[in-house]
């Protein structure tokens, strides 16, 4: 991440806590974070040196229409300077600032499949219980750990994936 992209998040998050938009403004960036990640033409507009700054521009405000008057702010600075490469960088750092604003971290989930509801609800609990801090849940989905799954939260991590059960009976058996 650079430190380029953390000064835009922190100006934008200095910004929608004058205006009382955070929430608002954390929205508009998930949703830049799903589009950019889900569009390689996207990217590739943001990043070439080829297209113009009004393109680009333009490009942004079609896409997200429904974005607040911040994020559209965003847009614009990130143009002028040059450093729109630097949105979805800024708008991940902005989620993290948003986070830690709010007591609220990141519990990285892996499972062999898709959470469900029931799951997610028990994984927040777990996550409340061992940090005291509230969570948002991130899936990631790895068939490679066969069953079970890998919380990880800031620097803890708790493995009770099926792969590392085998692992560390393998190592018992070979010894």
């Amino acid at each position: 991440m650079s430190r380029a992209a953390i000064r835009y998040a922190k100006a934008v998050l200095s910004l929608a806590q004058d205006k009382k938009a955070t929430e608002d403004v954390q929205k508009d960036m998930q949703s830049i974070i799903a589009t950019v990640d889900d569009s390689a033409e996207l990217r590739m507009v943001l990043n070439s040196p080829l297209i113009k700054s009004e393109v680009k521009l333009a490009s942004l405000r079609e896409i997200f229409k429904n974005v607040g008057e911040i994020t559209q702010k965003l847009f614009e600075t990130l143009i002028q300077n040059k450093r729109v490469d630097l949105l979805a960088d800024a708008a991940k750092q902005y989620i993290v600032l948003f986070d830690q604003l709010n007591n609220t971290q990141v519990a990285k989930v892996t499972t062999a499949v898709p959470l469900d509801k029931a799951l997610s609800t028990k994984v927040l609990a777990k996550v409340k219980e061992l940090t005291g801090n509230e969570a948002t849940i991130e899936n990631i989905v790895d068939e490679s750990i066969i069953g079970g799954f890998i919380l990880r939260v800031g620097d803890l991590q708790y493995n009770a994936s099926i792969a590392n059960k085998l692992t560390s009976l393998k190592r018992e058996l070979s010894n």
